[in-house]
């Protein structure tokens, strides 16, 4: 897995530069660049006028979202979706959890084995079970507590027959359906202002733990990240953003008019990691802009974008402009090569990308993997907020995040300064109960420590910290349970031919190599 942070937006940044009299790299990671307690009030300042969240993942107490009176005039659903949405409610949930839930939400966050949940297919606007299902585990001690459907080759039909009978010109664009630009305002606009709600926030915060398990100050602010798109893009925001252009002609009469059109059947394809924010912000942008989406997200975390979904469509978002659909990858590749959609955006796996890239002759986007440098110049300041923030940047989120930081390159008068030593204390924090280090969901623990024993053959490579599994976990064997590791490698062994690629080998987890510079070995090297 190679990451994941692909987003079509240029506002939204992984990496800030910051220069002074050093160099590094703060990673936003969309949940915000954030602040050790003990960091001055000024940096504090400066951080927050720059639009980033402030809060420190160890605080005691995660930010709070503002409340908002909840939105009261609902879409009505047909019949046919109440009753599906009653046969749903979850076999195990009693009148008391259900009335303790947001008005949509037809799954309990807090489903285990005790109380396992189900997830359904959404087509042509009617929600639908599949004749095989498959069984997810609890990544936290591998029981069984989500049954997803595994949808066939012979059940695809309903998908082509969906798709396929979307224009070439979109639902809407900009001389047809005009109102529907008007109409996704609205409906970003009573979406931002449910997810504002702390009852709306806290479930969805609760539902990304469950199946994609991170700190709840991680979870939260993804949360939040995904509300305040919808925000910005309330109102008449949708219909700016087809702003069209005029440009006069060379002689009389003649004039250039460009408009935004849309694909029309378009696919979306979005990995595990962040259950809600990927697959929100991208298929947003596409269906404000009249495409019609089939969205595939990770079935291991899907739940979390059945239940937006329906938050969506309870906010006014017509039940048939999203197929959603869980299958494995040889399904969805044959649906695609069925539907031939004009435009794929893809995020996951280089080879994956590559095959896809060849079946659809291009007509696809592409997030590539995130081997993330950080370069620490040779002055020291600020040595407590530098040390921290490179913690973050590593070991957040488990290290699954595509911003992740994979190599430190720190000049010598850091290492002096005991940045190694400060590493390994702020590392040493994370703990399995909160969940600020957790569960590896793409790599198991035999091949991170395999990797940490390739690297330390290595003349002069060590255990900086970590190389260890994690203790008392029941964390299952397919997965990772390690400790935030990080092996030195001399820089002379890290430049070699022979060592480069082993050295510079992305693990999407926990993980990150770190090495010493000086002005005098960099020239050596050069």
């Amino acid at each position: 897995m190679s990451g994941a942070h692909c987003h079509p937006w240029p506002f939204f940044l992984n990496r800030i530069g910051v220069k002074g009299p050093f160099l590094f790299m703060l990673h936003s990671s969309k949940h915000g660049v954030v602040h050790a307690s003990d960091v001055a009030n000024a940096e504090v300042e400066l951080l927050g006028s720059s639009g980033l969240n402030v809060r420190s993942e160890f605080a005691s107490k995660p930010t709070g979202l503002v409340d908002r009176q909840k939105i009261r005039n609902k879409m009505l659903r047909s019949s046919s979706l109440r009753a599906v949405s009653a046969h749903t409610s979850r076999r195990a949930l009693n009148a008391r959890t259900m009335s303790s839930l947001p008005s949509f939400a037809t799954v309990d966050p807090d489903f285990s084995g005790a109380n396992p949940t189900d997830g359904f297919n959404l087509v042509n606007g009617e929600w639908t079970k599949t004749a095989k299902t498959e069984t997810i585990v609890d990544p936290l001690n591998g029981e069984a507590f989500m049954t997803m459907p595994l949808t066939q080759k012979n059940e695809l039909a309903p998908f082509v027959e969906s798709m396929t009978s979307c224009p070439k010109h979109g639902l809407h664009n900009p001389l047809k359906n005009v109102e529907r630009y008007v109409m996704y305002g609205e409906v970003s606009a009573k979406a931002g202002a449910m997810f504002r709600e702390d009852k709306v926030a806290d479930y969805f915060a609760k539902l990304v733990q469950r199946t994609s398990p991170k700190s709840y100050f991680q979870a939260r602010n993804e949360v939040k990240v995904t509300g305040k798109f919808l925000e910005n893009f309330s109102g008449d925001q949708v219909r700016f953003l087809a702003s069209s252009f005029g440009v006069p002609g060379d002689h009389q009469g003649q004039t250039s008019n460009g408009h935004r059109w849309p694909y029309g059947p378009v696919a979306l394809i979005t990995p595990f990691n962040f259950p809600i924010e990927i697959p929100v912000l991208q298929m947003m942008g596409a269906l404000f802009m009249g495409n019609k989406v089939l969205l595939k997200v990770d079935s291991k975390v899907s739940i979390v974008m059945q239940e937006t979904l329906r938050l969506l469509h309870e906010c006014g978002m017509p039940l048939t402009d999203v197929d959603f659909i869980n299958s494995d990858g040889a399904v969805m590749n044959d649906l695609l090569m069925q539907i031939k959609p004009r435009n794929t955006l893809f995020t996951g796996s280089q080879a994956v990308a590559e095959k896809l890239a060849k079946d659809l002759s291009g007509r696809i986007k592409l997030e590539d993997a995130g081997f993330d440098w950080k370069v620490l110049g040779p002055d020291v300041r600020d040595f407590d907020y530098v040390a921290w923030t490179s913690d973050q940047d590593a070991y957040a989120c488990s290290g699954q995040k595509c911003s992740a930081q994979s190599v430190l390159f720190m000049h010598k008068n850091w290492a002096k300064a005991g940045l190694e030593k400060k590493l390994a204390e702020l590392a040493a924090r994370r703990k399995l109960s909160d969940l600020t280090i957790g569960p590896v969901l793409t790599v198991s623990t035999k091949r991170m420590l395999d990797h940490a024993a390739a690297l330390l053959k290595l003349p002069g490579a060590r255990v900086a910290f970590g190389a260890e599994e994690l203790e008392n976990h029941t964390i299952p064997e397919k997965y990772g349970a390690v400790k935030p590791t990080a092996i030195f490698v001399p820089l002379k062994e890290f430049v070699k031919p022979e060592n480069f690629e082993l050295v510079t080998t992305e693990i999407f987890g926990p993980f990150q190599v770190i090495t010493e510079i000086s002005r005098t070995k960099c020239c050596r090297l050069r």
